[in-house]
């Protein structure tokens, strides 16, 4: 593959319709120059397969060539199913499932490895707590398998990255879209695309949401916007200047307690908290500056520089204990401030060239990240009892004592300093072989002041640790024919002992190396027709070392090891040009290793990871003006945390839509969520915070394009 598909955006699979202007014909024959060694800029406006290019994998590659599984949604997926957030994408990704993620923050469980930080954006870290939205998104790629060479620390399980809309040179167009669903909630979103000049382009996008739902008290707003400019410099030289600004304020919702085993039922719009208390308010602005440069027709060099800053306040009342025989309810809680400021730089070369008659994709670069966080946690304190939790009696809406936050029970400052290079190299062997092999040096350097408990005046706990580590990466592919590969692969990443958001360092985890998480996969990819492919893989990934959140105390983490070995598979793609799917499913089976009572193996299932998963959805077109769509989702029941004690039962989720066109440029589409009304519980943060499925809703959506 040359050069030419580097560039490669992918906007008529993915940010359809919008972008249906530009002619088909003339971007088949830019695809077909691809046999010149010109490196081009493309904009690519059939559906096909062979056109989806991983941007986040650095290098110029199909997916059917990536010896890993990846998952790629596109605009148009996320649009049609009405997606709002990530945990939607995530019941339609085979091996990954959703969390609670405390009510405040995106949180997902991928091959058995749960997280909350292994988010990225145009593949730079973005790994602050909040949930991201999906207005300016081209797509969303999920990588899953531990992968360090690409993306560095932790993401053991895989990660997310979203890649955002660009602006298109020589054009001008937009669109708006304005939806309301059955609970209140209404959402709109403006894209506008501006031609500056014939080599210049600029976007903007923008969203505002209010945030209602089944559950009682539960409201908020968030809104965003995001600029983008682009400009060709010159033939060779292209640079691009973003800003985003995300503003979130909503009540943190907990869910509800369990009872004998189980969530508790009977209770699903129950809010188990305090509505003026249970508040979260986010402020983040992200700058991101990217300069791409063509150093001859073989090699490519791109340079990105991230700055991100991210104010976050959040404060809460959960459930830590449920008794029916006594009627009684207990709540736990605390407060919340955490400052981030990240700074990361990122710089790629690849060359394609040959050596004798083996061909090379040389992947080299290296990355540098600052990242600074300011963390106070407050407990709470209850004047009845002088204690920071409380047994009360259970009435519905809760009657809560009164409550304060006056003890800061963590108070810390973490600076993070990470310098990494990476090599890798992809051989092609003749026409039917590949190896793709490299390795990734990271040093990671964390220094904590730690005040935790220290009165005014007192010395503060200092804390650091240096962790150097070099992360292998190596894939084998075996292709019979053009459309069809076998694979293989072992790769590693590491997590150090600072955790996810690096705030839990102590003296004792500071003696402590990093984490190591290892995957082995084979997997086959078949693209059946030119927008129609299958994906299998099977793995077993190893985590040494792992923490997860103690059972007996949620404030606190233990120390597992684990495996988890699984099947994963997806058929996605156009059957005819008037009929879309989308089929996946995983089975896995994640257990602790090591752990022994009484001289006897006592291994207990991970949580959060439903063994089996299915997923179905479909669209069909009758004619050009109406449409169809249906989805269905299956998960096995799955246990809330390590203790095994509680278990979320299995459920299916039915979904449907209708889709009309009025015009050539305005659109109506109704989505349906659960439309057989069934109680499901979905996620879980440990045994008691346990979240409620929707009952029945409908959102209504109107798109005009300009």
């Amino acid at each position: 593959m040359k050069l030419s598909n580097l560039s490669l955006l992918i906007t008529a699979n993915l940010l359809a319709p919008i972008t249906t202007y530009a002619n088909d014909a003339q971007s088949e024959n830019d695809l077909n120059s691809d046999q010149s060694n010109e490196i081009e800029h493309v904009i690519v406006t059939g559906k096909s397969i062979e056109e989806d290019v991983s941007l986040s994998l650095k290098t110029p590659e199909l997916l059917i060539n990536v010896p890993q599984s990846l998952t790629v949604i596109s605009a148009e997926q996320i649009e049609d199913q009405g997606f709002r957030d990530i945990g939607d994408i995530l019941r339609y990704t085979p091996g990954a499932s959703i969390g609670q993620g405390e009510g405040q923050r995106d949180q997902l469980t991928i091959r058995g490895q749960n997280t909350q930080a292994n988010f990225f954006l145009d593949g730079l870290r973005d790994d602050a707590e909040y949930f991201r939205p999906f207005y300016n998104l081209e797509r969303v790629e999920v990588l899953r398998g531990a992968n360090a060479l690409i993306f560095g620390r932790g993401g053991g399980g895989g990660v997310i990255n979203r890649v955002t809309k660009k602006p298109v040179h020589d054009e001008k167009f937009g669109g708006l879209s304005a939806s309301v669903n059955s609970f209140g909630s209404n959402f709109v979103t403006i894209d506008s695309n501006y031609s500056t000049s014939e080599n210049s382009g600029f976007r903007i996008n923008g969203f505002y949401e209010s945030l209602e739902n089944h559950r009682d008290f539960f409201g908020g707003d968030r809104f965003a916007f995001n600029p983008t400019f682009s400009a060709d410099i010159n033939d060779d030289t292209s640079v691009l200047v973003s800003y985003e600004h995300v503003n979130d304020d909503r009540t943190v919702d907990r869910g509800v307690p369990a009872l004998n085993g189980r969530p508790l039922a009977g209770f699903r719009d129950t809010f188990f908290g305090d509505p003026n208390l249970n508040l979260t308010t986010l402020g983040a602005n992200i700058f991101k500056t990217r300069v791409d440069h063509d150093i001859s027709s073989q090699w490519h060099v791109d340079a990105t520089l991230l700055y991100a800053d991210y104010n976050k306040i959040y404060q809460n009342l959960f459930p830590v204990g449920f008794d029916d025989v006594a009627g009684t309810v207990t709540l736990d809680g605390y407060r919340d401030r955490r400052d981030r400021e990240n700074l990361i730089t990122q710089v790629n070369v690849v060359g394609e060239f040959d050596t004798g008659s083996i061909a090379h994709t040389l992947l080299f670069g290296m990355e540098y990240g600052d990242q600074d966080t300011t963390n106070i946690r407050q407990d709470t304190l209850f004047a009845l009892n002088g204690d920071d939790q409380i047994t009360f009696a259970f009435s519905d809406p809760l009657v809560i004592p009164a409550v304060s936050f006056p003890v800061a029970n963590r108070d810390r400052d973490t600076t993070v300093q990470f310098q990494s290079f990476f090599i890798q190299d992809q051989i092609d062997i003749g026409e039917h072989f590949k190896v793709i092999g490299g390795a990734r040096y990271d040093r990671f350097d964390i220094d904590v002041i730690n005040r935790d408990g220290v009165a005014d005046g007192d010395d503060v706990l200092l804390l650091g640790r240096v962790d150097e580590e070099i992360s292998p990466n190596i894939g084998v592919i075996y292709k019979p024919q053009e459309n069809m590969s076998l694979y293989a692969s072992y790769s590693q990443t590491f997590l150090p002992r600072s955790g996810d958001q690096f705030l839990t360092l102590t003296l004792d985890q500071q003696a402590l190396a990093p984490e190591v998480f290892t995957n082995m996969e084979i997997g086959f990819k078949w693209d059946i027709s030119n927008a129609f492919s299958l994906t299998t893989s099977i793995f077993e990934l190893e985590r040494d070392s792992g923490t997860t959140v103690d059972p007996d105390n949620v404030e606190n983490t233990i120390l597992i090891s684990s495996e988890t070995r699984g099947i994963e598979v997806q058929l996605i793609g156009d059957i005819t040009e008037d009929w879309s799917i989308n089929v996946g499913y995983s089975n896995l089976n994640a257990e602790e290793v090591g752990r022994v009572i009484g001289g006897q193996a006592d291994n207990r299932t991970l949580s959060q990871v439903p063994e089996n998963m299915f997923s179905l959805w479909s669209r069909y077109d009758l004619n050009q003006q109406l449409g169809f769509g249906a989805g269905l989702i299956y998960q096995s029941g799955q246990f809330a945390s390590i203790s095994n004690a509680v278990e979320l039962p299995s459920f299916t989720r039915v979904d449907a839509a209708l889709f009309y066109a009025l015009d050539k440029n305005t659109d109506i589409q109704l989505n349906i969520e659960n439309l057989f009304d069934r109680e499901y519980f979905p996620a879980a943060h440990n045994d008691n915070n346990i979240s409620t499925g929707a009952p029945i809703n409908a959102r209504l959506t109107v798109r005009r394009r300009f």
